[in-house]
């Protein structure tokens, strides 16, 4: 089978506008995560959110175009076309190059807004434009149109683990033949108050009243939830051959890719994590990657006490003393959780950190948990080369997936 070769990337994150801007606000330990400043928080339990800054839905389609698509879906074109011209990709036959992009929440803002007018002002005035742009589906389909992709082209759905399940089949197409590159990732745009409200009555945000930057705290023992995110991460994957052909710079390497489920509970993670190990381990074993080879896990470390406790136990479970050995860290600490974007997201903080031979922090990781007892790398990005990386994700429903990647050589 084809060996699969990352040779783009893009990213609309809290921490930036593309996926240079991410990476360095990552390494420097910078947060994303500020007041709620597109809605009035007044009767909110939580007012605080990583949020898209200085986003100009003009400068990635036209004007009347950016009027009518849903905020999630203009992320992710905006991510897609980054990750589409950082490549180099030309003169490719558009039947050979697929799009696997998906979403968690997709377009409910804009469901509740055509609500809202059928309500208001009668059926009449509801949008022709409303059905096909808050599908979860709508953003792979506008990406085919902005960019002219006429090959394999779906939308992934499955929670938290979206993008990661999003990468993962995109590297199947290919190392089956069905295509010979992939814009693969996930987005999500759901800070509205109603997505609030549900998450706070399952108890699963952090409330934070004073000081916005310090809510997310990934595998501290004083952790108390997560923090409501938005972006975008794309990747552009080709075949290893055709790319090294054409003289693409290579990012990294997809050598494989886990997907499980806890069948446990739709909120909750199974306590012992088998699903979770499950999933990483099935990685390692199709991949043929021994588990000391791996450096370094992007965590999901959502920084809820439930969850963090049952990944550091997985990776245990996989790693057994060499979970000891290599680093852990959660860059939700900086970026918020971006839900169906994060898996995506995350595992452009292992290509970069493949490349550039640094490691992302954990910010916010003052006080350690006897359940907690890896190297979390905290607080402060460290220099150090490794060769194999693990992005996991982890999502309502019990859904588990993780990308395994290795640096170009």
């Amino acid at each position: 089978m084809s060996r699969v070769a990352v040779t783009g990337i893009g990213a609309i994150s809290p921490l930036g506008l593309d996926a240079a801007s991410t990476w360095r606000a990552a390494c420097a330990g910078e947060s994303g995560i500020d007041w709620i400043s597109t809605f009035d928080t007044d009767g909110l339990p939580v007012r605080i959110a990583g949020q898209v800054k200085g986003f100009e839905p003009g400068q990635v389609v036209p004007p009347k175009e950016a009027r009518r698509l849903e905020r999630n879906v203009l992320f992710g074109v905006a991510a897609g076309r980054e990750a589409v011209a950082d490549s180099g990709l030309t003169g490719f036959d558009p039947a050979r190059v697929g799009v696997v992009f998906g979403s968690a929440i997709g377009g409910v803002p804009g469901i509740l807004e055509q609500a809202d007018t059928l309500r208001e002002r009668g059926p009449d005035r509801v949008s022709p434009n409303f059905l096909q742009n808050v599908l979860v589906d709508s953003v792979s389909g506008q990406l085919a149109i902005t960019l002219g992709l006429k090959g394999p082209n779906y939308a992934v759905v499955s929670a938290c683990a979206t993008g990661s399940h999003a990468i993962g089949e995109a590297a199947e197409l290919i190392k089956r033949g069905a295509a010979d590159a992939v814009l693969a990732g996930g987005t999500e745009a759901c800070l509205i108050p109603l997505i609030l409200a549900g998450f706070t009555a399952m108890r699963g945000l952090a409330v934070e009243d004073e000081h916005p930057a310090r809510a997310s705290r990934p595998f501290d023992a004083t952790r108390a939830g997560f923090v409501m995110a938005e972006g975008s991460g794309a990747v552009l994957l080709e075949d290893w051959e055709r790319a090294e052909a054409r003289g693409a710079d290579i990012y990294a390497e997809v050598l494989g890719y886990g997907a499980s489920n806890d069948a446990h509970h739709m909120a909750q993670p199974e306590p012992e994590a088998t699903g979770v190990a499950a999933m990483m381990r099935g990685a390692l074993e199709r991949a043929r990657v021994e588990p000391q080879r791996v450096g370094y896990i992007n965590a999901h470390g959502t920084a809820t006490p439930l969850g963090d406790a049952a990944e550091t136990r997985a990776i245990k479970q996989v790693f057994g003393a060499h979970a000891y050995d290599l680093a852990v860290s959660s860059t939700k600490s900086m970026m918020g959780h971006t839900f169906g974007a994060a898996g995506a997201i995350e595992a452009i903080m292992c290509i970069l950190a493949l490349r550039h031979g640094v490691l992302p922090p954990t910010i916010n990781l003052r006080e350690p948990d006897p359940e907690c007892d890896l190297d979390y790398v905290p607080n402060e990005a460290r220099h150090t080369q490794v060769d194999v990386a693990l992005s996991n994700a982890m999502g309502l429903g019990g859904h588990n997936g993780c990308v395994l990647l290795a640096r170009a050589v």
